[in-house]
C-alpha cells in the first residue's frame, strides 16, 4: 500500500479569537472545536489567519491580520521579524513576555511534577537588545547573486534568513552581518564555508569552519577583515580539536559575578548566553544557598566555573562534576590562577556515579546546573547524599518540574521558592531557578 497523501490545508483566510500561548510562543484557538496554533497571535486577540498544516487533532496556521490588538502588543524592533526564526516574541512587551515565561514555568510545577511553589521569587531580567554574546550563524553562498548570506534560518525552513542585522546578538556582531556576508563573497572558498561561531566578551571572537584550506588572497582578506573590524579570527577545517587561531589572538575572558575575579574561556566553550542576566543568577544562588565558610557544596554540570568560582570566593569547599573534559581542565586553570581552591571531577552525569569517590563525601548544598534534558538520572544520588539545600537551575520548564516531583514526593524535599530568569528574551525559552530544602 502507497502512503497516504496529506491534504493541503483550506486555502482562503479565516478568523479566530486567541485564548492563550502555548509553550512555543504561538498562540492558541479553538476553531471549530480543533486546537489551532497561530504564529504572531496574542491571548485575547481577534486574528485572520491562513492555514499552513492541518491534521487529525491540530492545525497550524500564520497571522495574516490583527483585527482586535491585545493591550499587549508592540511592533517589534527588528525589520527581520516575521522571517528569521530566531525570535518569536517581539510582537510581545517584555514585561508581558516575563509573565509568560511564569506562568509556564508554575504550571510546568503543577501539571508535571505535581508540586507547589512556596514563594514565587522576583523575576532576573537584563538589557533585551544587544544581550547574545555567544551564536552560531550559518553561512551560504548564493552563486545566482553573488552574495553570501550569514546569520539564522527562516522561520518554517532549512533556509538562511537574508539578514542585513541581527538586534539580540552583540552590536559588534550582530551590526555586521552584511560586512561578514562581503568578506565570505570575497573568498575563494566561499561555498566551503558553512558557520561562523561567535563568543564576544572584552574581545570579539568569530570561529570560520573551513571545508577547503584558505588561498594566500583569502588570508589577506581575512587579515584585513580582523583588523579593520577589531576581532579575532579561528579557522576550524575539522573537529572542534582542530581550531586554530589565525594570527595574533586576545584572550577571551568574563566576570562571572565582579571583578577582579575572570574566567577564561575559547570560543566555542559553552558560557551562559546573556552576561547581565548570568551575573545576576549566580549572585542569587549565593544569596539562596545562604552558605556559611567552610561549608562544602557540591556542584553538578559545572563547565568551566560560572558558579563554583564565586562559590568558593565565598569560602565554600567546593566539588564540582562536569562531563567534558576540556571545560573540567579550564575550570582547574581558571581557579589555580585565581588561587582558590576547587576539587573538580569529570564524570558523565547521565549515569550512576555512585562508585565515583565524590558521591561518597558529604556535603552541606549542592547546585546543578543541567541541559535541557534535565538531572532525572542523578537526583536518587542526591537523595542518598542528603545534603539539606538543593538550588537547580535549569533551562528547560519541563525537566525541572519532572525532576522537581521526584526530589519533593521521593526524596523528601520541599520547593521553597522558585522563579524565571530572562536569559533570552524575546524567545520562549524558559530559564529559571528553584531552591529545595530538606527539613
Amino acid at each position: 500500500m502507497g502512503s497516504r497523501k496529506r491534504k493541503p490545508p483550506p486555502a482562503g483566510e479565516f478568523t479566530a479569537d486567541v485564548i492563550d500561548l502555548a509553550e512555543d510562543g504561538r498562540g492558541v484557538a479553538r476553531v471549530d472545536g480543533k486546537v489551532t496554533f497561530i504564529a504572531d497571535a496574542l491571548p485575547g486577540e481577534r486574528v485572520r489567519f491562513r492555514y499552513l498544516r492541518t491534521s487529525r487533532d491540530i492545525d497550524e496556521a500564520q497571522t495574516v491580520a490583527v483585527e482586535q490588538a491585545s493591550g499587549d502588543r508592540v511592533s517589534p524592533d527588528c525589520e527581520h521579524f516575521g522571517v528569521c526564526g530566531g525570535c518569536v516574541l517581539q510582537h510581545l512587551a517584555p514585561e508581558a513576555q516575563i509573565r509568560f515565561k511564569q506562568k509556564r514555568l508554575f504550571d510546568s510545577f503543577e501539571r508535571i511534577g505535581k508540586v507547589q511553589v512556596d514563594e514565587t521569587a522576583a523575576p532576573i531580567t537584563g538589557p533585551v537588545w544587544g544581550y547574545r554574546r555567544r551564536a552560531r550563524l550559518g553561512v551560504k553562498f548564493v552563486h545566482k547573486r553573488e552574495t553570501a548570506l550569514v546569520g539564522f534560518r527562516e522561520r518554517e525552513s532549512s533556509f538562511l534568513a537574508a539578514l542585513t542585522r541581527c538586534r539580540v546578538l552583540d552590536p559588534r556582531v550582530g551590526e555586521k552581518l552584511r560586512a561578514l556576508g562581503d568578506l565570505v563573497a570575497s573568498l575563494s572558498l566561499r561555498a566551503q564555508l558553512p558557520q561562523i561561531e561567535v563568543a564576544t566578551a572584552d574581545v570579539v571572537a568569530l570561529v570560520l569552519r573551513v571545508l577547503a584550506p584558505p588561498s594566500d588572497d583569502d588570508l589577506q582578506r581575512l587579515r584585513a577583515f580582523a583588523a579593520e573590524h577589531d576581532v579575532d579570527l579561528y579557522l576550524q577545517p575539522g573537529g572542534p580539536d582542530t581550531i586554530q587561531a589565525f594570527g595574533d589572538v586576545r584572550e577571551l575572558s568574563y566576570a562571572p559575578q565582579r571583578e577582579p575575579d575572570r574566567l577564561h574561556f575559547r570560543p566555542t566553550d559553552f558560557i551562559q548566553i546573556n552576561g547581565e542576566v548570568s551575573r545576576q543568577a549566580v549572585n542569587q544562588a549565593l544569596d539562596w544557598l545562604e552558605l556559611k565558610p567552610g561549608e562544602r557544596v557540591l556542584e553538578l554540570f559545572s563547565g568551566l566555573g560560572n558558579f563554583s568560582v564565586p562559590l568558593a570566593r565565598a569560602g565554600a569547599q567546593v566539588t564540582t562534576v562536569e562531563g567534558e573534559a576540556s571545560l573540567v581542565q579550564r575550570a582547574r586553570d581558571n581557579a589555580q590562577r585565581l588561587g582558590l581552591e576547587i576539587e573538580a571531577h569529570k564524570g558523565d552525569l547521565f549515569q550512576s556515579q555512585s562508585d565515583a569517590p565524590w558521591a561518597k563525601a558529604a556535603y552541606d548544598a549542592v547546585l546543578i546546573d543541567p541541559p535541557r534534558a534535565g538531572a532525572q538520572e542523578i537526583l536518587p544520588l542526591l537523595g542518598k547524599i542528603g545534603a539539606r539545600r538543593i538550588l537547580y537551575v535549569s533551562c528547560h520548564p519541563g525537566t525541572l518540574a519532572r525532576d522537581a516531583g521526584l526530589l519533593v514526593h521521593e526524596h523528601g524535599y520541599r520547593l521553597v521558592r522558585a522563579g524565571v530568569m530572562d536569559m533570552f528574551p524575546h524567545t520562549a525559552h524558559v530559564e529559571s531557578m528553584a531552591l529545595f530544602v530538606r527539613d
